[in-house]
């Protein structure tokens, strides 16, 4: 229901994801340590904000949505996951958690108030996909089953197995078994889609503004995508949606 950055040079990011997307920015003050909204035609699209661990490199975190943020974390518990961020208030926004799950991959969970999530999404500069690249991809399974109450359906695809999460005869996320052609260092993650109007052009404009190509650009019965980073090394993948 939400994607934030957290960046090492956050006027730098913004300027980045500004020009790749068409996005505005508004810092939100020095009360939110200048946590950026980005929007997209007006509407909230994703945030930008100051890295809080000098030690985790620059990069987006997924949030999924939930009533009540400490039971969520009383589920991950016992589900085997690690509670990295103990439940707390933001402000008037909501309450958040951060995890991270079995598998080493991290993610957080948000208890709306004021800010009830993402306004712009499913649209050229919005995001429209979450995915789970896991090393144990069972334990993964098992694991956001327990604490979500997804059900995984896995399907056979050209190059290996795909996992859609379910939640109520819906699609949430995505799981991706990660093989050996993801490098050993690159652990378990959450990566972000975004939409755009065409992924060659996005992905050329990426690298012209100084962000990386991790994997080209190739088609999928869900449209034409490619796995890139940002100039300050966060992951992020940009797909063009068929009509």
């Amino acid at each position: 229901m939400w994607v934030d950055m957290s960046a090492t040079d956050l006027a730098g990011a913004v300027r980045f994801y500004t020009e790749l997307f068409g996005w505005q920015g508004e810092d939100l003050g020095e009360e939110s340590g200048h946590y950026t909204m980005m929007r997209k035609d007006g509407k909230m699209a994703a945030a930008i904000g100051p890295q809080m661990n000098p030690q985790a490199p620059p990069s987006w975190t997924s949030y999924v949505a939930t009533t009540d943020a400490a039971a969520s974390a009383k589920k991950v518990k016992d589900a085997g996951g690690q509670v990295v961020m103990e439940p707390f208030e933001v402000m008037q926004a909501g309450h958040m958690a951060g995890f991270m799950d079995p598998t080493g991959a991290f993610i957080c969970v948000w208890q709306p108030a004021q800010h009830q999530g993402a306004e712009h999404v499913n649209a050229p500069g919005g995001f429209c996909w979450n995915e789970l690249q896991t090393r144990d991809k069972e334990a993964a399974k098992k694991f956001y089953s327990s604490v979500f109450g997804w059900t995984p359906k896995e399907q056979s695809l050209e190059g290996g197995a795909y996992i859609e999460f379910e939640l109520n005869g819906k699609t949430i996320a995505g799981c991706l078994p990660m093989g050996d052609n993801f490098p050993p260092n690159v652990p378990s993650n959450w990566l972000v889609y975004f939409a755009v109007d065409d992924c060659d052009a996005a992905v050329a404009k990426i690298q012209q503004l100084g962000g990386k190509l991790l994997m080209p650009a190739m088609d999928s019965p869900a449209g034409r995508f490619a796995a890139v980073a940002d100039p300050q090394g966060a992951a992020f993948a940009v797909i063009k949606l068929p009509r």
